[in-house]
């Protein structure tokens, strides 16, 4: 899944919809806004470390990675990279030392996203800590790994994709991300 962190100041609030009226100000705490529009390069390199964090506990059993790869995508769900210790590292120290130039996307997918990362990981928290279930949570991290991979290695926001048609399909209002609309189309922020 992607990882959603942010360097811009969001042009919108925390409705999500990029150029529309805020219609959600006031109904949230300010600290628990989402960042809209994303840098997708921090986004990328946040999945980055999920993949890392994911691979690492494939291959070593380590289930003590599940607390903060599930509290990570918790963080990220509530108020973008300002809780989590991965989305910190990436918009504060690592983004800015790196030779890639920031890219902006719509927030709403990426929330989202984030959200459905946040739900496999407590899942396999769950299967794990509260069922001894080790195999089945071994595959659902195996599918947080194969989703963040894709966003972290092929640009691809699995998430995100899936957002667009829930648009499409009128699951969610379109004014939550007018730049959404189009699921085929890259949505990138100038």
């Amino acid at each position: 899944m992607s990882a959603t962190t942010s360097t811009a100041t969001p042009s919108s609030g925390p409705s999500g919809s990029i150029g529309a009226p805020d219609k959600a100000r006031g109904r949230l705490p300010a600290i628990l806004t989402f960042p809209n529009p994303v840098n997708e390069v921090s986004a990328r390199l946040v999945a980055t470390g999920v993949v890392l964090m994911s691979v690492a506990l494939l291959a070593t059993h380590a289930w003590w990675i599940l607390i903060p790869l599930s509290f990570g995508f918790v963080a990220r769900v509530a108020s973008g990279p300002r809780f989590s210790p991965l989305g910190i590292f990436v918009t504060k120290f690592l983004v800015h030392r790196l030779p890639f130039e920031e890219r902006m996307v719509a927030g709403p997918p990426k929330r989202f996203a984030q959200s459905i990362g946040a739900t496999f990981s407590l899942t396999a928290l769950v299967l794990h800590f509260g069922f001894a279930a080790d195999s089945a949570a071994l595959v659902v991290i195996s599918l947080l790994t194969i989703a963040a991979s894709l966003e972290a290695f092929a640009g691809f926001c699995l998430g995100c994709w899936m957002f667009g048609y829930l648009i499409r399909w009128g699951y969610v209002p379109e004014p939550v991300c007018v730049a959404c609309a189009n699921p085929g189309a890259r949505s990138t922020i100038r």
